[in-house]
């Protein structure tokens, strides 16, 4: 039987084939024995065969002396506010993120509403080997409550925080064509525009699970979704990940604003509206210069972790930053909980288009403009420590940094490599100032990768 993937991001694998009912239990027991047996929130994103996890891992957690309280079809941010809030022993969202339809996982939540890092990680996957003692007998078995209406709760907090203006944002009336890929987001998500006094053209967004382009919110996959922007003459199109964590925005050209821009505008946002002595930002290595650029022009101080959304969420609690997040569209903002949130980032976005008046593509034209570029190469096989030692060696005379994989620092430009949390990939992401030197980085780093094979 093929093995699931297990990380810090928690575990995903191929539905009936690496995840299978057997450690679907066994993950959630190990789960319940590591928090005690104590109240547990689940939810789930929505894609199909996601109905049957959740009946397992339900299940399992009562087995295991657990009360569990299930907020159903929710976004990973929904359930992580939901654990927080209910002072919960901790949390599962049963999510394969971004993956492919056939995958589905669990991500992991403490009692704080925070993914569990690297310590915390290790000590749940010795559970996952050791349930002895993890069940109880019937009698000690509790109740599960079903409380599909948090969506709501989630959605007022984000309409009272400091940084949305909810009067200038219904004033402007936007009109919106929103991407929900059928998943989590698809009601909560056109919900929080309406209160925000948009006008909402749904795509994708009946809650069925099934995806009907690749999921994961890059521009490739999105074609579809900037052409109806266009066609419908809309202000702005708004594309949410299957779990609802990440933010992907599309100008009212129907062309990508870019993923690092998301976390660039929220930042920029939240900095404008803190006082100058509070106005501290962290992000991750791999996310763009235009954030220290921002932050910089704002007075304020900037801080970068390793990739992974605890890791940014630690290295935040550390410097007590007021916003903080990832590249990939992740806006994490303390003020409502610590977590990656599409909702915070589309009110954040509105608002700070709100003030600027103009469209969102003469808005991008205000930020510092940079090229990213990322790709990925398959690690099946290969030995990534191997390249590395090749890399490192290769460009020794320039400023590198160890703490996720490898980074280098040119005088204009910078590359990242990185093992992913998720895949047995390795990913490869450039950033220039135009384009064309981007692309031009991956060739070359691609070409020195193939070179070192080649010898082995």
């Amino acid at each position: 039987m093929k093995q699931p993937i297990i990380s810090i991001s928690g575990i995903r694998g191929i539905f009936g084939e690496s995840l299978t009912p057997e450690n679907i239990v066994k993950y959630a027991a190990g789960f319940a024995k590591y928090t005690g047996s104590k109240k547990i929130v689940i939810g789930r994103d929505g894609r199909m065969g996601g109905e049957l996890v959740e009946k397992l891992v339900e299940a399992a957690l009562l087995f295991c002396g657990c009360s569990v309280v299930n907020i159903g079809i929710a976004p990973t941010p929904t359930i992580s506010l939901a654990v927080e809030t209910l002072k919960a022993a901790g949390g599962i969202a049963i999510t394969a993120s971004h993956n492919p339809q056939e995958y589905n996982g669990m991500k992991f939540i403490s009692s704080k509403g925070v993914f569990l890092d690297a310590a915390e990680n290790a000590k749940l996957w010795k559970c996952f080997d050791d349930l002895d003692g993890a069940y109880v007998t019937a009698d000690k078995v509790k109740q599960v409550e079903y409380y599909p209406g948090f969506a709501d709760f989630h959605i007022a907090r984000v309409l009272d925080l400091s940084a949305v203006d909810v009067t200038r944002i219904q004033k402007r009336k936007f009109k919106v064509v929103v991407d929900c890929v059928n998943a989590s987001g698809s009601k909560i998500i056109p919900a929080l525009l309406e209160k925000l006094g948009c006008e909402v053209i749904k795509i994708d967004c009946e809650s069925t699970g099934i995806f009907t382009r690749k999921p994961e919110p890059l521009p490739e996959n999105l074609k579809r979704t900037c052409r109806e922007v266009k066609r419908q003459k809309a202000d702005i199109g708004i594309v949410i990940d299957p779990d609802a964590d990440r933010l992907v925005i599309i100008t009212e050209e129907g062309k990508p604003f870019g993923e690092e821009n998301t976390i660039t505008a929220a930042v920029k946002r939240v900095l404008g509206k803190t006082n100058r002595a509070k106005r501290i930002a962290a992000i991750n290595l791999s996310t763009s210069r235009s954030v220290d650029d921002v932050v910089e022009s704002l007075g304020g101080r900037i801080y970068k972790s390793p990739v992974g959304e605890i890791n940014v969420i630690k290295k935040m609690q550390k410097v007590k930053a007021v916003i903080g997040g990832e590249g990939s569209g992740g806006v994490i903002l303390p003020e409502l909980h610590y977590g990656r949130d599409s909702l915070v980032g589309v009110a954040l976005i509105l608002s700070e288009l709100a003030d600027f008046k103009g469209t969102v593509s003469e808005y991008k034209k205000t930020l510092p403009e940079y090229h990213i570029r990322k790709s990925k190469i398959s690690l099946a096989g290969l030995d990534p420590e191997a390249i590395f030692e090749h890399l490192r060696a290769k460009y020794r005379e320039y400023k590198q940094n160890f703490e996720d994989g490898l980074r280098i620092d040119f005088s204009r430009s910078w590359v990242n490599f990185r093992r992913s949390n998720t895949e047995p990939i390795m990913r490869i992401i450039t950033e220039a100032s135009s384009g064309e030197e981007a692309e031009d980085m991956q060739k070359q780093f691609h070409g020195d990768i193939k070179q070192f094979l080649k010898k082995k």
